[in-house]
């Protein structure tokens, strides 16, 4: 599934903090969007970090980010707390928002198959259309890369 040059598919999740958060209402703002796996495990938490220790350059380029995972507000919550993030993390519960994005999809680990959030990045324009996709991450490098794209929009 390939999203780009197509209208972002909108959402209002609850967010850390209390409250909800929804895609339309971050506009005009550009939006980096990722999708991660689970709060707190290696790959997420060095990718959250990253985000976190990016957000002045993502801000001076006037674009908002947030993390999006299956995880709840409470979960997110102390996911923040610990390691200090400062970017807003949505919780789709239900996987709707991940299915829409289609990054709910089988994985496979030592054999065993079973479903899961496959880590992508969208960039959203400030129409709301998707510019760019970044599908099956790896987390090294990855923000400087996004950080670059949200420059050139």
């Amino acid at each position: 599934m390939d999203l780009t040059g197509t209208p972002a598919p909108d959402f209002t999740l609850p967010r850390d903090g209390g409250g909800e958060l929804s895609l339309s209402g971050l506009r005009p703002a550009p939006v980096v969007l990722y999708f991660y796996p689970r709060d707190d495990t290696p790959g997420c938490t060095t990718e959250a970090l990253d985000f976190t220790a990016a957000l002045p350059q993502f801000e001076t380029a006037g674009a908002k980010v947030v993390g999006v995972s299956r995880d709840t507000v409470a979960k997110h919550e102390k996911f923040i707390a610990k390691h200090g993030l400062g970017i807003p993390l949505v919780a789709d519960e239900d996987g709707s928002v991940c299915e829409a994005y289609g990054t709910w999809v089988e994985k496979s680990m030592y054999g065993k198959k079973s479903m899961g959030i496959e880590r992508a990045t969208f960039l959203i324009d400030g129409a709301g259309t998707v510019v760019r996709e970044w599908r099956k991450v790896k987390v090294k490098g990855h923000v400087d890369e996004v950080l670059e794209a949200v420059r050139d929009l």
